[in-house]
């Protein structure tokens, strides 16, 4: 996977230095949760985490009309618990806290600007870097403050995603922009094994809130 990375990336640079581009970066926040066929989906709560990297708009239609958008971004996904009960066993545990999935997006996009209102669009390649697992499990019927620390296996989930990207924004001709997308995946967040039940059918899903700035400005 560590290669399909790395390719990715060279692909990257490769269609910086084949055109005529304009170099930005961005940052921003992600609103995310999971999706799919999920048991006991009431139990997952969407989390904050944090976005940002470099982007690359290629012109590929009059002034900048339509163009092409690879970006490369370091993402924080994930969902998080809010003292939610579950019966495990015949006996009730109330789960607390966050999973952050740290991942390494790859979003070309083909992009339209009319008068600087932006649509955006098209498939994203994910590298899952690490997982930041802060999740607690306490037995409410113990009666005292006993709390098991849960943790997910980076082994057991999909090192690579394959998803899609939709938004619309608005960027100033002096650079500044800001958007809102729509991050969805096609694959499912982890593998078919038996510790991973909660999450076989799980998929990231997440909103997008992003602020830009395009080197030299956008005209």
């Amino acid at each position: 996977m560590k290669k399909i990375v790395l390719l990715l990336v060279a692909l990257f640079s490769f269609s910086i230095a084949q055109a005529q581009v304009k170099l930005g970066i961005k940052g921003g926040i992600n609103y995310s949760n999971v999706a799919g066929n999920l048991q006991d989906e009431i139990n997952y709560d969407n989390k904050v985490g944090f976005l940002g990297g470099v982007t690359a708009n290629i012109p590929l239609v009059g002034d900048g009309f339509l163009s092409l958008q690879p970006e490369l971004l370091y993402s924080q996904k994930g969902y998080q618990y809010l003292d939610q009960e579950v019966t495990i066993n015949n006996a009730k545990y109330s789960l607390k806290g966050k999973r952050n999935f740290n991942y390494l997006d790859l979003p070309v996009l083909l992009r339209v600007n009319a008068a600087g209102l932006i649509f955006e669009a098209g498939p994203q390649a994910s590298y899952l870097l690490a997982i930041r697992d802060k999740t607690e499990m306490e037995n409410e019927g113990t009666g005292n403050d006993d709390k098991t620390r849960m943790k997910i296996e980076k082994d057991n989930l999909a090192e690579l995603e394959i998803g899609y990207v939709a938004g619309v924004g608005y960027q100033t001709p002096m650079g500044v922009g800001i958007g809102l997308r729509y991050n969805g995946s096609i694959n499912h967040l982890a593998k078919s094994d038996p510790n991973n039940d909660e999450l076989v059918n799980a998929r990231h899903s997440a909103f997008q809130l992003q602020l830009s700035y395009v080197l030299g400005g956008s005209r």
